[in-house]
């Protein structure tokens, strides 16, 4: 099967093909990965999405389902099919990607789909939506490859062969007592590799990194980056061995939540759907508008009391904005910064004490340089030093102040519970246009006048 990037050209290809014979349809579509007819998934109606999936086989629909966007209601479609189709797809899933899907749904919808599918499948699934899906019980996978320590090397290969008849994919094989208690992991190049007598107690691993199933899927994912692993196990309190989490579960945690961290310093909410509607989007960012509004007063309250400076030095209100303008995006850049630190790594107090200094240098150099460039600005086109020199102090301190608000700010909010993300845009921009506007009209005031 080819594989490539979906086009516009693709797109109307299908498109066009959607109002043909099924068969000819059919033969398009067998030109397509599943991820590929997923993405085409977004710009289709209802009634040709589900046309599709009733087209494909059941491990092909599966597929396309699982590869679907959460935005683009996958649950929904699997409402829409026959109860047999359903169940066959449903039953064809992973473990882990059926329970994301069905917790989509309302709690009737959820039993009439389990009601259908067979026990064992059934009883997996209610097991994984019992966790919260944020977390490693929510993401993990009950399918895993197991052996006793005490197997011999032929006796583990033969196990591994018959278990991984209903796994589609492992990575990793894990170890396990008599009691079920997990031991460790053994990778299969290593039980290849060892001779015909050894057991799989003298191949094991017993220190590797494990979660809990309440673990946060963030901490999950950090784990398994830092280990640079293919799946990490999930335990229980007594150290049995529950499932397991794979790394493409991880680059779907790790989209997800930089883009709710890109939206949350955007001053938007986590809530709001990317393909939502505008009445969605007026309703998440409103809120945020109205704070910001609040917090900008402040700023036009320190221009008010300026007036009489302002109407004395006419050009000063040129000015304004430059200093206001670099000292939001400094801070925005500092802020950027200090809260990717904050979700990656636990900061220690040392490395938060470094990560403001850090800031407050840059700013420092950043303010001094910007504010050289317009103080000999204001020198050729203004003809006045002074006026230079005030900039250049003003605009210096301000990317200071940006440097100290948009790294201590979030770490502030950090230690006292707050998202550091969701808060802290509108409180630094508060601070540099309040003390821009500060330092450069009451030096202005104080050395102009």
């Amino acid at each position: 099967m080819q594989s490539f990037d979906l086009d516009k050209t693709d797109v109307s290809k299908i498109k066009a093909a959607l109002g043909g014979s099924d068969e000819e349809l059919q033969v398009i579509l067998e030109e397509y990965h599943a991820s590929e007819i997923a993405i085409l998934f977004e710009s289709l109606t209802k009634d040709d999405r589900q046309r599709i999936i009733n087209l494909l086989s059941v491990e092909t629909a599966s597929e396309v389902i699982s590869e679907m966007h959460e935005e683009s209601h996958p649950e929904e479609l699997l409402l829409q099919l026959h109860p047999d189709k359903r169940t066959e797809i449903v039953e064809e899933l992973d473990y882990d990607d059926a329970t994301d899907i069905i917790s989509q749904l309302e709690e009737h919808e959820q039993k009439e789909i389990l009601e259908d599918l067979s026990e064992d499948d059934a009883s997996s699934i209610r097991n994984l939506l019992s966790y919260h899906e944020e977390t490693a019980g929510g993401l993990m996978n009950t399918e895993f490859i197991r052996i006793n320590l005490n197997l011999t090397k032929k006796d583990a290969i033969d196990e591994i062969i018959h278990q991984s008849e209903e796994i589609e994919e492992f990575y990793t094989v894990y170890v396990i007592d008599d009691e079920n208690t997990f031991q460790g992991i053994v990778s299969l190049k290593d039980i290849i590799k060892a001779k015909g007598n050894v057991k799989i107690t003298e191949l094991v691993k017993a220190e590797v990194a494990w979660v809990h199933p309440d673990t946060d899927q963030e901490e999950v994912a950090r784990l398994i980056s830092q280990y640079n692993i293919t799946s990490i196990p999930v335990l229980d309190s007594d150290m049995k061995l529950l499932g397991r989490v794979t790394f493409d579960d991880v680059i779907d945690v790790l989209e997800d939540e930089n883009t709710e961290d890109i939206l949350k310093i955007s001053g938007v909410s986590e809530d709001e759907e990317l393909s939502g509607n505008w009445i969605e989007a007026v309703k998440s960012r409103l809120p945020w508008l109205i704070l910001n509004l609040g917090t900008a007063f402040l700023a036009s309250g320190v221009i008010r009391h300026f007036e009489p400076t302002i109407k004395l030095i006419e050009v000063l209100p040129a000015y304004m904005t430059i200093i206001a303008g670099m000292g939001g995006n400094a801070a925005t850049q500092a802020l950027a910064v200090t809260v990717r630190r904050i979700s990656l790594y636990d900061l220690t107090d040392n490395q938060a004490y470094r990560t403001v200094l850090k800031e407050v240098s840059v700013g420092l150099i950043n303010g001094a340089v910007t504010g050289l460039i317009v103080f000999l600005f204001a020198i050729v086109f203004d003809s006045n030093p002074m006026l230079g020199l005030v900039i250049f102090m003003a605009m210096t301190g301000n990317l200071l102040i940006a440097g100290i608000t948009g790294a201590g700010i979030p770490l502030i909010l950090k230690r006292v519970g707050i998202d550091p993300a969701i808060a802290s845009s509108i409180i630094i921009t508060t601070f540099t246009d309040v003390f821009g506007f500060l330092l450069l009209l009451g030096l202005a005031s104080e050395l102009l006048l």
